[in-house]
């Protein structure tokens, strides 16, 4: 079995992101997690040059927040259903920060969160430097009630320059690595349903830079501006 390229971004042509891959989402109500920013279409939260991704968080006034930053979603646009991601990636460093590489379930608006699914490709809190995080969550096992499927890794060095974020993911599990190297795999048991596993559908890409909140914790305002910035986003699926 191989790999046919679906979508790709190399982030080629400076200004904001390619419209026919990205929707910019904007709000700042605090995304079910209590978080501090809020998200803007600006360019200077988000924009692409010299052949990369930036999303960079300010410590600044904003409506009823205090903090900006810029969450990128592929919903409406592209979706994904079983193949391989890849993602290369720089994470900012500093308390506070939530960086993230991650999928909700296409079927969100009609099912609502968890039942939809969510897949984690790569969760970075900076009160914790250096451990990457890897999980699913569903209606029947999910981070509210302590039971998901979840692992991390202290990762020597991730803070520092460029790094690939891979899934691979099939019928049968979701397997996540860094650079190259495999890390986790989760796979569905035969009993598991659409409750406990929604992985069989079409999902979309998520991007976002978060601040604060229930797991990013207490914020340091002496390190901003802030950024996570992308070289590539590549999305396949599978070829017989």
């Amino acid at each position: 079995m191989g790999y046919k390229l679906l979508f790709e971004d190399l982030f080629e042509t400076d200004g904001l992101p390619n419209p026919r891959l990205w929707h910019i989402e904007k709000g700042g109500h605090g995304f079910g997690n209590q978080e501090d920013q809020y998200y803007t279409k600006r360019l200077k939260n988000v924009f692409v040059k010299d052949g990369m991704l930036n999303i960079t968080a300010f410590k600044e006034d904003y409506y009823h927040r205090h903090y900006t930053s810029a969450k990128l979603t592929t919903k409406g646009k592209q979706s994904i259903r079983y193949g391989r991601v890849e993602v290369m990636a720089s994470l900012p460093k500093g308390k506070g920060t939530w960086p993230a590489i991650w999928f909700l379930g296409d079927n969100i608006e009609s099912r609502g969160w968890p039942l939809c699914g969510e897949i984690d490709l790569m969760e970075h809190v900076g009160q914790n430097p250096e451990y990457i995080h890897f999980s699913l969550h569903s209606e029947g096992k999910n981070h509210h009630i302590g039971n998901q499927p979840t692992a991390f890794f202290k990762i020597p060095g991730i803070l520092e320059g460029f790094h690939e974020y891979r899934m691979d993911w099939d019928e049968e599990s979701i397997s996540f690595y860094l650079d190259g190297k495999h890390y986790a795999t989760f796979r569905k048991d035969q009993q598991d349903d659409e409750i406990h596993w929604p992985f069989d559908q079409g999902f979309y890409l998520i991007l976002n830079l978060a601040i604060g909140g229930t797991w990013g914790g207490q914020i340091d305002d002496t390190i901003f501006p802030v950024s996570m910035k992308f070289k590539y986003v590549k999305v396949y699926e599978r070829s017989e």
